[in-house]
């Protein structure tokens, strides 16, 4: 039975919520594997909007198991404002909807805290755009060995010495940073006001896996941000503070790599990136003001304006190389509908010599130059088409392209937010 990763290509904000939701009605259990609630999904169900940042989109599905995987970090208060947001939208979540990995770790307020006062102190020019939302702070203790994991929700009896350790480390930085010291009741009172709601949901979920696995199940992982964004592959250091690639989705579950069948690369028909960092093929210009408005290129968690610019094909193809994607779902169309040309980035040019990647070096990231070929457009619309047939000529040609450059077939083509405006061209969870 083939079990399907999603994958954001770029960086981030291509579309995935829709694609998982439209393929989780071909799963029974979809499961989230990193990040935190600094990513966001959009659905649109018979046009009412779904807003999500740490549920898996398939939680709005009646009869489908959503799981939040050990690689996720937990803001317990978000993640509970959003379950209560849902149920003002008539979607109910519960324990028996919803599975969370008791080895998971928690964002406090610290992390929160800390988040911010460090974006606010950084020199101009270093700053990272973070979401300040505590998701890069939570991931250090935890590779720090300092953590606060859900299942010490269950033993708050015993949770002091973890706490005092977590505050030994802080409280140093707080210092540092001239600001004061939290105390142990802070914390200690955060936890205890969201232990009997949190713990309802927690259980081993790499048992919960490999049970799910053995009866045959389909398995869906749903991965956050982009590729670029992964804190190995990404534009380090303008990036997130997980693993976004296509590995991670067995670390972040508990599952082994042959879990993964197949790769799905959510790849939007133009590029945008939110925060700081390289962006070599941005458009500030008409061109990016276009695709900004068609594209309502606003961030789902923090509202803020997406920086666009025309598809990247060096670094999608780079990211098919990293993940081993499958096939691409290609998505945002119809907001190239009515340009009288498109182009495409090919390749770079750095110090006089044309390159086929995007370097790793902060520095030269800077200094490469797109180059680029131009594909006439289309005058005829691509919005809400369900079959090739329905596209204009030169918009099919323009996602043949696509496929021949980055080397990945085109496994589903979304052309409005709507679920069901997809062509399906071949199915991720086709045996």
């Amino acid at each position: 039975m083939t079990n399907v990763a999603v994958i954001g290509s770029q960086w981030g904000d291509e579309g995935k919520g829709k694609i998982v939701d439209w393929l989780s009605e071909r799963a029974d259990l979809v499961v989230r594997f990193q990040g935190g609630h600094n990513a966001g999904h959009t659905l649109v169900i018979d046009g009412i909007s779904y807003k999500l940042s740490l549920l898996p989109s398939g939680v709005v599905r009646n009869g489908k198991l959503a799981v939040i995987g050990n690689g996720v970090v937990i803001d317990p208060h978000a993640l509970m404002a959003e379950i209560e947001r849902l149920g003002e939208q008539g979607v109910v979540v519960t324990p028996d909807n919803l599975r969370i990995a008791e080895n998971a770790t928690l964002i406090l307020s610290v992390h929160s805290e800390l988040d911010g006062i460090r974006e606010d102190a950084a020199a101009k020019g270093t700053k990272i755009g973070t979401t300040r939302r505590g998701i890069g702070p939570a991931y250090e203790d935890k590779v720090g060995r300092r953590a606060i994991r859900v299942l010490d929700l269950a033993n708050l009896d015993s949770i002091g010495p973890k706490i005092e350790r977590l505050l030994t480390h802080h409280n140093a930085l707080r210092r540092g940073l001239g600001q004061p010291e939290i105390a142990f009741d802070t914390i200690y009172k955060e936890l205890e006001s969201v232990a009997d709601r949190m713990v309802p949901f927690s259980e081993p979920v790499w048992k919960l896996l490999d049970n799910e696995k053995r009866k045959g199940s389909r398995i869906l992982f749903e991965g956050a941000q982009g590729t670029l964004l992964d804190i190995d592959h990404g534009t380090y250091p303008f990036v997130t503070s997980s693993n976004t690639v296509a590995g991670q989705a067995a670390a972040g579950s508990g599952m082994g790599p042959g879990s993964v069948g197949y790769v799905l690369g959510i790849t939007k028909a133009y590029t945008t990136r939110v925060g700081e960092g390289p962006f070599p093929t941005e458009q500030e210009n008409e061109i990016g003001q276009f695709l900004g408005e068609k594209g309502h290129e606003f961030g789902t968690v923090t509202g803020r304006k997406r920086r666009c610019g025309w598809f990247d094909a060096v670094l999608v193809k780079q990211a098919v190389a990293t993940n081993g994607i499958t096939g691409i779902a290609l998505t945002k169309l119809d907001v190239l509908d009515g340009l009288e040309e498109i182009k495409i980035c090919v390749g770079y040019k750095l110090d006089g010599k044309t390159i086929d990647y995007l370097p790793a070096s902060q520095g030269t990231q800077a200094r490469v130059e797109p180059i680029y070929e131009t594909l006439p457009g289309w005058q005829g619309t691509t919005v809400g088409a369900r079959t090739w047939k329905e596209l204009p000529a030169e918009a099919v040609k323009y996602v043949r392209h696509v496929e021949e450059l980055i080397g990945c077939p085109v496994a589903l083509l979304s052309t409005s937010p709507e679920r069901e405006d997809t062509i399906l061209v071949h199915d991720p969870f086709q045996d």
